[in-house]
């Protein structure tokens, strides 16, 4: 029962980059507006980060776990990154992507770069769920990271010259990876020793740190400029508070 638990919940979150998705290819949100939401992601993610996930993996299984897990999992993304970079998905997050004629060339690195992005988050909501129920502060966190980032990527997508159903075939078949990935999560670590928990919350947790800076910040400030840290503080402070208010 626990395990569909985590397949909803991830199929929930995964699906608010759809939400976001659909946002961005038919409201025409300005740029601003684009980057704005992906400052406020940013800053609920690095609050999740802070707050739920490294805790819990210094708790669960100590220092030394958790922080070879951070380790490999910024090291994972770095480097996945930087292949997917080379491929032409430098900018998969951003509202500006390659002109028409080369979006052909990028659709594939843009659509692994963003399951690249998503697996860290889906495997975040099932290893919460071994507590035995989801932790709201990380769906939370998750669901309102996950709007801005369809909906930038949707954006620049569509003045790529991509067709709605290649985003938006993107777009869902992410959302249930997304759930498969927290089905994932659960059903390889409920019976493992706490220090294997903890080693996985590290590699999540590192990646997704990885990740901000990668592909949100600069999306963020690339816009927003000297807005782009308030912002940001004003989505980390409400993960904060959602973490102390359902924690």
């Amino acid at each position: 029962m626990d395990g569909l638990v985590a397949l909803a919940w991830g199929l929930f979150c995964g699906g608010a980059s759809l939400v976001g998705a659909s946002v961005g290819w038919f409201s025409k949100p300005s740029p601003r507006v684009t980057a704005g939401m992906m400052a406020f992601g940013s800053g609920i993610l690095m609050s999740a980060v802070a707050f739920e996930l490294m805790g819990e993996a210094w708790h669960a299984g100590g220092l030394f776990a958790t922080t070879i897990g951070f380790v490999v999992g910024a090291a994972m993304f770095t480097v996945g990154a930087v292949v997917l970079a080379e491929k032409g998905a430098r900018n998969r997050k951003r509202s500006v992507l390659p002109e028409k004629s080369t979006a052909g060339v990028a659709a594939l690195a843009i659509a692994l770069g963003s399951v690249l992005d998503g697996v860290p988050e889906s495997i975040v909501i099932g290893l919460s769920v071994l507590d035995g129920g989801v932790s709201l502060p990380i769906v939370a966190a998750v669901f309102l990271a996950n709007v801005p980032e369809g909906m930038s990527s949707a954006v620049g997508m569509k003045k790529a010259g991509m067709s709605k159903t290649y985003v938006f075939g993107l777009w869902g078949g992410i959302a249930v990876l997304c759930g498969i990935g927290a089905l994932g999560g659960y059903m390889l670590f409920h019976d493992a020793p706490a220090e294997y928990v903890a080693v996985a919350q590290g590699v999540a947790a590192g990646a997704i740190v990885a990740m901000i800076a990668d592909t949100m910040i600069p999306e963020a400030f690339n816009e927003t400029h000297n807005a782009a840290g308030l912002i940001t503080a004003a989505g980390f402070l409400t993960a904060f508070l959602l973490s102390h208010a359902f924690g």
